[in-house]
C-alpha cells in the first residue's frame, strides 16, 4: 500500500509540473526588436503591420521599436542594442538598417522588410530561401510598367527622378528607372541627395528639366515628400509615386503600388513563422505581387492643375480618388 501510495505521489508531482511548465510556457512573452531607418508614414505602415501580425497570432510580445533617424551609425548601434538586449527575432524596416543588424546579429534570426534588392545587397544569396539566420520582404516596384503608364496617360518627353547616392536600395531602383526609360523612349533626368535635408533643393534643380518626376520607394526622399511636392505642385508638373500610402495626403497627380501595411503584415507572418520554430534559411524572400496587395491612386485636383485628363479605363482601376481636398476609397 506504502509503495502504491508513493508511486502515486510520484506521479501526482510529474504532472503538476508538466502543468505549471506548460502554463509557463503558454504565459512567455517574446521580446521582438523593430528598427527603421526613418520615419515616414509608409515605413511607420510597415512597422504597424508587423505588430498586428504577430499579436493576431497569439503571441504576447514585447517590441522594441528603433528610429536609425536616417543615420548608418545609429543603425549599427541599435543593432549591437539588439544584440546586447537578446532580442528573439530582430526586424530591419529598409536596407541600411537590414544590412546593419545582418552583420551584427549571426544567432539571433533577422527578417528584412522593404529592402528593393535584397540579394544586391547581400543579406541573401538568392530569393528562393532565407540565408543562414537572414530572410524577409522585397519591395521591388514594377517601375517598367510605372513608366510606360505614366508616359501614356501624361505624354511626357522627360522624366525627373531623384535617388540617394549611398544607400543601396536607390542604385538598385535608379538601374530599374533607366531601363523603364530606355524601353518607354523617355529621356531620364537624375539627380542625387544624400540626405532628407536635400530633398527640396534636388526638386528645385530639377523641376524645371523635365515634365513629371517618378518616385520610387527611397526612402530619404520620401521623409521629405511634402517639400518635393509642393515645388512640382507649383510649377504644375505631375508627381507619380510608387508609394500609395504617402500620396494620399494629397499632392501626388498618381501613385501605384503595393499597401505598406500588408507588407508589413507579411513581415510579421514571416516573424511569427520563425517563432513558431521555421529558420530563416527556411523561408523564402516574400514579394507583394497579389492584386489584392496593391493599390492605385489618383489626384484629381493636382490632373486639373496640370491640365492632365486621365482615361476612364484608369479611373475604374483605381482603388483612391483624391477630389476637392478629400480622400475617397473606391
Amino acid at each position: 500500500m506504502k509503495k502504491i501510495i508513493s508511486v502515486l505521489l510520484i506521479l501526482g508531482i510529474c504532472l503538476s509540473g508538466l502543468f505549471a511548465g506548460g502554463k509557463k510556457e503558454g504565459d512567455r512573452t517574446v521580446r521582438i526588436g523593430i528598427a527603421k531607418i526613418v520615419q515616414h508614414v509608409a515605413l511607420d505602415a510597415v512597422e504597424q503591420g508587423v505588430m498586428d501580425a504577430v499579436e493576431a497570432a497569439g503571441i504576447k510580445a514585447v517590441f522594441d521599436c528603433q528610429n536609425a533617424n536616417g543615420d548608418v551609425n545609429t543603425a549599427n548601434q541599435i543593432a549591437a542594442q539588439f544584440r546586447d538586449e537578446g532580442v528573439e527575432v530582430a526586424v530591419g524596416i529598409a536596407t541600411p538598417i537590414a544590412i546593419a543588424l545582418a552583420n551584427t546579429m549571426k544567432d539571433t534570426p533577422v527578417v528584412f522588410g522593404a529592402v528593393t534588392d535584397p540579394v544586391g545587397a547581400g543579406l541573401v544569396k538568392t530569393v528562393a530561401h532565407g540565408d543562414a539566420n537572414v530572410t524577409g520582404m522585397s519591395d521591388e516596384l514594377p517601375s517598367k510598367d510605372h513608366i510606360k503608364i505614366f508616359k501614356e496617360i501624361t505624354g511626357i518627353k522627360t522624366l525627373g527622378y531623384i535617388y540617394t547616392s549611398n544607400e543601396d536600395n536607390s542604385l538598385s531602383a535608379l538601374e530599374l528607372v533607366k531601363a523603364g526609360c530606355e524601353e518607354a523612349g523617355l529621356e531620364l533626368v537624375i539627380q542625387a541627395i544624400s540626405t532628407s535635408s536635400e530633398v527640396k533643393q534636388a526638386a528645385e534643380a530639377i523641376v524645371d528639366r523635365c515634365d513629371g518626376i517618378y518616385l520610387t520607394t527611397d526612402n530619404t526622399v520620401f521623409s521629405a515628400l511634402p517639400s518635393l511636392v509642393s515645388v512640382f505642385n507649383k510649377a504644375n508638373k505631375p508627381v507619380f509615386s510608387g508609394d500609395v500610402t504617402g500620396a494620399m495626403e494629397g499632392g501626388c497627380f498618381m501613385a501605384s503600388g503595393f499597401n505598406y501595411y500588408k507588407a508589413g503584415y507579411a513581415t510579421g507572418e514571416m516573424v511569427v513563422d520563425i517563432l513558431n520554430g521555421k529558420k530563416p534559411s527556411e523561408i523564402p524572400v516574400r514579394f507583394m505581387t497579389k492584386p489584392e496587395d496593391s493599390d492605385l491612386l489618383f489626384d484629381l485636383d493636382v490632373a486639373a492643375a496640370c491640365g492632365i485628363t486621365i482615361p476612364e479605363e484608369y479611373l475604374n482601376q483605381a482603388t483612391y480618388i483624391i477630389e476637392n481636398g478629400k480622400l475617397n476609397q473606391k
